[in-house]
Order: structure tokens, then C-alpha cells, then sequence
């Protein structure tokens, strides 16, 4: 099954053929159930089934054991933004944030709402073009420290990140499972699904147990994350196809292996990077090439007649999702674990031919 399109958005992202194929194939029917997966019962033994194998491949990828907790939550980023200062924040407890780009600070201003925020570093000066600075006099009697590992709208990431003494807790929303890294170094950490993990509406949250037991008592369920592990994701209606798609794309992820997926992502970034350094008509927003993301390719071109081109010769040739995050324009060359290395080379061939021409 295939859509036709080669599909670079930053979210909702391409999914693999394979995954799109049992995927539909569930709409019309789950394993012999009689019943479409949009239909299955969440508190059912089919979809606990669907849950306790996510929960198994999860550990799986991570390499991790049993002192960390899979929860699904609903929501997103933003949700999980709120649940983790909620879970841990009073109005006198301090939490350290890095400001790295949009989301990042997204997370910073939902944890200001319920305690302290300590801003470790920030780019923001330099419209996040780079990685920032790091200030760790701060970094002691925290309750967490934040880290955004990717920043899908500007285009940084942290290849190697630096060793905290707080709790360390990780949003990955863009690069989770497409590199291999030590997940044991995160207290908790966090994905919204439909980057490198699915479908929207869902978001992947894995805890340390003893950080968990550090966690609030006294809140509303449906917002406590002791709450989601006590009901094993299910307090309420689950979101048993979103649910349902994360473990079809965990399968393929483990089918491939995160090797074979570095690997991959590493190429597809060297090929359009390399396009860009050499170009006369394209600029690269990230300035340290140390701090570029493997995921998200952020440029800009020369005059608003190169940038309408560009997108012209894409449609023409069934290209899609390289605009721009709205908030900053330009480009943005999302390049996913779906993302094909053939699909990147047909871009930088477009590319060169325009460039060419001009």
C-alpha cells in the first residue's frame, strides 16, 4: 500500500508501507474478532493483548528492565508538558528546563505554571540556530531537568547528552528509536506518537519506578502518572487505534533494527546537508554542524522566487511537507524513520536541478 507521495512533514509523518498495510487491514477487521480495531473493546483481552506486547517491545528497543513503567497517555507533547509539573511541582519546588527551540519552551511555560522553573541555557537569542550554552551551577536539588532531544521547527539535536546530576527527563517526540542511545541515563522520557511512533492522539511516557514514587498522590486520575500505570493506561476509553498503530510501527522498528535505522537516518542527513553546504541558493538555519538534527532539516532560500520554485518542481513530482514550520517559514525536510534514503536522494536531485538552472 502506498499513498503515492513522498511524504517529508514534520507531523502527522509518513508511515511505513508495511505499517499502512496491517493498519488498514485492522480497520476492517482485527484478527478474526468480527470486529474493525476502531470498534475493539479497550477493556477487551484483544487490546490489553495490544498493550502488554507494546509495553514488552518498548523495553525491548530501550534495553531497559523492570524498574521502568510503559504508560500511554492521551493528549500529546503538551499533555505530557502539564503532567510531568503538575506530578512534581509545587509553587516553592524548583524544576531546570533547557531551552532549545519552540516546543522546548512550550515546556517551560506549562511548567511554570504549577512551580519554579531554572532556565539552564537558552538560544532563543540566536533563534535557536545552535545548541545552547549550558549554565549547570543550577543543577543540584532539582526536580527534574528537561531536555528537548530534537527540535523538529529549527533543526537542532543532541547527538551525546551531557551528564546531569538531577533527575533527567527527556521529551524525544522526534527522535525516539532513531538512534541508539543510553535510555538507562533518563528518569523519564517522552513521545508524542506521530513522528517515529505513529498516529496522533497518543503519547508514549516511560518512567523510572523510583522517580514515579516520587510523584504526587493527590490528583485527578486521569492526570496522575501513578494513576496511568496503576490502570495500565486504561482509566478511561483508550485510544486503542493509536494504541494499535505504535505497536505495528514498534514491529517494524525491531524488524529493521535501531542499527540498521541510525544508519539510515545518518545517510539520509549527510546526503541533503552535504546539497545544502555546497548550494549558492540554499542556507542552512544551524550554524554548528555538530548540533544539526539527523530529523528535521531546517534551510531557507535566497528570494521568495527560488523558495515558490523549489515547492513548484516538488508538487510536480508528488513531493509534499517541505514548508516550513509556520512560525519561522522557509523549509523543513522532516527525514523519518519512514523516510526511504531514495526519497531524499529524488529531493537533492530537485534540488540540484533548480539550483542549475538558476
Amino acid at each position: 500500500m502506498s499513498t503515492g507521495k513522498i511524504n517529508f512533514n514534520a507531523g502527522p509523518a509518513a508511515l511505513p508501507p508495511e505499517v499502512l498495510q496491517e493498519a488498514a487491514a485492522a480497520v476492517r477487521e482485527y484478527k478474526n474478532t468480527g470486529l474493525s480495531i476502531l470498534e475493539l473493546p479497550h477493556r477487551g483481552a484483544e487490546f490489553l493483548a495490544i498493550i502488554a506486547e507494546t509495553k514488552l517491545l518498548v523495553k525491548e528497543l530501550c534495553n531497559l528492565n523492570d524498574d521502568y513503567e510503559v504508560v500511554w497517555v492521551h493528549g500529546g507533547g503538551r499533555m505530557v508538558f502539564a503532567m510531568l509539573a503538575m506530578n512534581y511541582l509545587t509553587h516553592n519546588d524548583t524544576a531546570g528546563y533547557i531551552d532549545s527551540g519552540h516546543w522546548a519552551a512550550e515546556a517551560i511555560d506549562y511548567g511554570r505554571h504549577y512551580g519554579q522553573v531554572s532556565v539552564l541555557g537558552s538560544s532563543r537569542t540566536t533563534n535557536y540556530n545552535q545548541l545552547p550554552k549550558l549554565d549547570l551551577s543550577a543543577d543540584n536539588n532539582l526536580k527534574y531537568l528537561h531536555i528537548t532531544t530534537n527540535n523538529t521547527i529549527y533543526g537542532t539535536q543532541y547527538h551525546h547528552v551531557p551528564a546531569f546530576k538531577s533527575p533527567l527527563v527527556a521529551d524525544m517526540s522526534s527522535d525516539i528509536f532513531s538512534c541508539q542511545r543510553d535510555y538507562t541515563q533518563y528518569d523519564m522520557f517522552y513521545a508524542a506518537a506521530q513522528k517515529n511512533l505513529g498516529t496522533p492522539g497518543v503519547a508514549l511516557a516511560v518512567i523510572k519506578k523510583d522517580f514515579l514514587e516520587k510523584s504526587f498522590d493527590n490528583l485527578p486520575p486521569i492526570l496522575s502518572l501513578k494513576a496511568y500505570v496503576k490502570e495500565n493506561s486504561v482509566l478511561n476509553t483508550a485510544n486503542v487505534s493509536g494504541i494499535y498503530t505504535a505497536l505495528l510501527m514498534l514491529r517494524w522498528i525491531k524488524g529493521k533494527g535501531i542499527a540498521a535505522i541510525e544508519k539510515d537516518n545518518q545517510l539520509k542527513a549527510t546526503l541533503l546537508y552535504d546539497a545544502l553546504d555546497n548550494s549558492k541558493i540554499f542556507i542552512p538555519h544551524v550554524v554548528v554542524k555538530e548540533h544539526r538534527s539527523d530529523m528535521n532539516v531546517c534551510f531557507t532560500a535566497l528570494d521568495k522566487n527560488i523558495e515558490q520554485a523549489l515547492l513548484t518542481l516538488c508538487a510536480e513530482n508528488d513531493i509534499i511537507g517541505i514548508s516550513g514550520h509556520r512560525s519561522v517559514g522557509g523549509f523543513r525536510v522532516s527525514l523519518y524513520n519512514a523516510i526511504t534514503v531514495e526519497s531524499v536522494k529524488k529531493l537533492v536531485a530537485i534540488m540540484t536541478e533548480l539550483e542549475a538552472g538558476v
